[in-house]
């Protein structure tokens, strides 16, 4: 089985060729009338960590609010809190940071709903059949609209090795105690020595790290935000690829599938292929993209248009003048040259065995 991916590049002489026209024209050559009056359509995005700004632009955002609103259904722009405590913990400084970086209604032309509530507990459990969940904990909003538009920036991640739409699926639709699900098998190990500067302790938000001959952490505590890692300036802390992150990927995998269940045939992905930086837009900073901008991809198949995506990064020369540290040449896989300790496509191997899609796609020009 095949599943069709629809491409536009971001080539352009013309005000037909614009990208919001390339929006508009693959929305509906890829979905046509998949919504109706009826419909409550969520239009699942990423705002963006205050201080990043790689995210996909709410200029880019208004073209497919703008189709959906062609149809006469309702639709809203939507994320849900994060598990780490940045700028987009609660609804009230998540919405703050969503307009701070370009969000308005004037500019997206839709309303902001936050789907999981002010703390994170607006939540529907979900029936799953995976080898680690029976069942998953997602956003109230998201899984009571009655369609849902998955737009994904496509970049590199440092857990997952690289982030699209299964991850927005997985993460971006989970509440924060389905997040804790996903990342509790893999917390943060020792392995380097402590100088005792403290300041894993200082960023820690639930006092899970402490200072006892050295470095310690309170696993039962410890919710895996990462924080205690991200600002280690010693490397003191370290995870065991091998054995927790495979199993977070597969985690991670079986929320997808819950998140897409929800929606049967009413579920749309489109992917941006543009400023491919190699973290994730949850850091507060945006580092230098690792390959040349591509361009937008639109299916209905999640694990396609992942794989296409994926494919299309790899068949670009690197950039040297970025994190990429090795693997610059055409077909050389860009996101293990970033994150050498992450196989990416292993997300695409076992959502497929999920059902949740076929990596074997047909690329449509458009």
């Amino acid at each position: 089985m095949t599943a069709d991916v629809y491409f536009s590049d971001f080539r352009a002489r013309s005000r037909d060729e614009n990208r919001g026209m390339k929006i508009q024209r693959l929305f509906d050559t890829a979905f046509g009338d998949v919504f109706s009056e009826d419909d409550v359509v969520a239009v699942k995005v990423h705002f963006g960590e205050r201080g990043n700004d790689s995210f996909v632009s709410p200029v880019l955002v208004r073209y497919i609010v703008e189709k959906i609103r062609e149809s006469g259904a309702s639709v809203f722009l939507t994320d849900t809190n994060t598990l780490y405590y940045g700028s987009r913990h609660n609804s009230v400084h998540h919405l703050e940071t969503a307009i701070l970086n370009g969000f308005d209604y004037a500019v997206s032309g839709a309303p902001i709903i936050i789907a999981d509530g002010l703390h994170g507990k607006n939540q529907r459990t979900v029936r799953v059949d995976g080898k680690h969940f029976s069942e998953v904990k997602i956003a109230g909003d998201i899984h009571d609209a009655s369609g849902m538009v998955v737009v994904s920036h496509f970049k590199g991640h440092g857990m997952s090795g690289f982030g699209g739409a299964l991850k927005n699926l997985a993460m971006g639709c989970a509440t924060i105690e389905g997040k804790m699900e996903q990342h509790e098998c893999a917390k943060p190990i020792i392995r380097g020595d402590c100088t005792s500067c403290g300041a894993c302790i200082m960023e820690c938000p639930v006092d899970a790290v402490c200072l006892e001959d050295g470095v310690r952490i309170d696993y039962e505590r410890c919710i895996a935000c990462m924080n205690c890692l991200d600002t280690c300036e010693n490397q003191v802390f370290d995870l065991d690829w091998e054995k927790d992150i495979p199993e977070f990927i597969e985690r991670m995998m079986e929320y997808a599938m819950g998140a897409a269940a929800l929606k049967g045939d009413r579920i749309c992905y489109m992917n941006f292929l543009m400023n491919i930086t190699p973290d994730c837009d949850c850091v507060p900073w945006s580092d230098q993209s690792i390959v040349p901008d591509i361009g937008i991809l639109a299916s209905r198949d999640p694990v396609a248009i992942d794989t296409a995506s994926y494919n299309l990064v790899n068949q670009q020369p690197g950039h040297r003048n970025s994190l990429l540290e090795k693997n610059h040449g055409v077909g050389e896989d860009k996101f293990r040259g970033v994150w050498g300790d992450v196989d990416g496509t292993l997300q695409l191997r076992y959502a497929e065995g999920l059902g949740l899609g076929v990596m074997d796609y047909g690329l449509i020009r458009v």
